[in-house]
């Protein structure tokens, strides 16, 4: 059987019984919108990470829209993020007409270099969006600190990084906010996109709920602006039957990055290097992605031996076209020559938790041959 980049499939047999379970259970009711799993999915999300409240939403896109519009940022105000992640990360600081100043990532872990984000710090400064890229957390209390000296929240982009721990505490419980994604591809994934926002601030949970249903406090009484960023039942039902088998799959996703990372520290080869975990993190391994000097060459290696890639991510958001337009009108430069490399060099290598021994092995396999190739 041909290696898969992620196994959907397999983990679907094994959850089958429990989805049908689930989903049946709401198509018995009908409640497709604002269903009774709503809120128990809230409060299991919110008791996995530790988190006071946990509000889903549609996507995880929504889990940035939320909280950035519920701290009132908007135009004129700007919002301090990493120059590498996927485009939704800078999308949501657009969407509510802030303006995004990257800082260049840590070359190790791919993450926002904390120690470069004081220097970015503006009177127009209202926030900072660390992403937990990869699965592995950003460096937190380093974060944390700046933010409280300058009077910043914090939202966590944790799209990559839901089950992994930091310093003793899991992702999306560990500043102002955090914002997860439930796309199928990601660690919990439902079947469509999904997401969820999480805090411990009682106010703020008031000020999401309302802006997640159009604005409004009550059945058609609109006390702010809002959008439609509700969670449709059925992918809810859905997450409740993942999240009984998640604390394992957690656990194989460990397993298999560790494996890997084994196998790789025997390479010795200029430019290739394997994913480094921090001694105070657990990864989740969203993706297990690795760096190479000539990535074309290595990815077409891998594509020959039947190992699927992906590249995560090919371009570094400032240079995007659109983006990109926005700085040179503003005049903005920066450095992100770290994020740059990395864009150039980064690909991932199969991760999933159904993953078995014999395909595993075929994919270390495959990279040994490409790298001494």
């Amino acid at each position: 059987m041909a290696i898969q980049f992620i196994d959907l499939k397999t983990q679907y047999q094994a959850l089958k019984p429990k989805i049908q379970e689930r989903i049946n259970a709401v198509l018995e009711h009908g409640a497709y919108i604002n269903g009774p799993e709503i809120v128990e999915l809230e409060k299991k999300l919110a008791e996995y990470t530790g988190a006071k409240h946990a509000l889903a939403c549609a996507s995880g896109t929504d889990a940035l829209v939320l909280p950035l519009m519920a701290a009132g940022i908007g135009a004129g105000d700007e919002v301090i993020t990493t120059a590498f992640s996927f485009i939704a990360t800078a999308e949501t600081i657009c969407l509510v007409g802030a303006t995004p100043v990257y800082v260049d990532i840590d070359p190790t872990t791919f993450n926002i270099d904390a120690g470069k984000i004081e220097k970015a710090i503006t009177k127009k400064t209202k926030a900072i969006m660390p992403v937990s890229l990869y699965g592995q957390v950003a460096d937190m209390d380093e974060i944390n600190a700046i933010a409280k000296k300058h009077g910043l929240i914090v939202i966590e982009d944790s799209a990559q990084s839901f089950g992994a721990v930091y310093k003793g505490k899991r992702s999306c419980n560990l500043s102002t906010y955090g914002g997860t994604s439930f796309f199928p591809a990601k660690p919990l994934g439902g079947y469509g996109d999904g997401g969820a926002v999480f805090t411990s601030d009682d106010k703020m949970l008031t000020a999401m709920k309302e802006i997640r249903e159009h604005g409004s406090e009550k059945r058609y009484y609109h006390t702010r602006l809002g959008i439609n960023a509700r969670l449709d039942t059925i992918q809810c039902a859905i997450l409740l039957a993942k999240m009984e088998r998640y604390p394992w799959e957690v656990e194989q996703r460990q397993r298999i990055g560790n494996r890997y990372n084994q196998a790789f520290s025997e390479i010795k080869v200029k430019d290739f290097n394997y994913p480094k975990v921090l001694a105070h993190n657990q990864s989740v391994w969203a993706q297990y992605t690795l760096t190479v000097g000539n990535r074309d060459e290595f990815q077409k290696k891998l594509t020959e031996q039947g190992v699927p890639t992906s590249i995560h991510y090919p371009r570094i958001m400032p240079d995007q076209p659109w983006y990109k337009a926005q700085l040179d009108k503003a005049g903005t430069t920066g450095d992100w020559s770290k994020a740059r490399w990395a864009a150039d060099h980064v690909i991932s290598i199969p991760m999933y938790p159904d993953m078995d021994s014999k395909s595993q092995d075929q994919i270390i396999e495959a990279v040994l041959k490409a790298v001494k190739a």
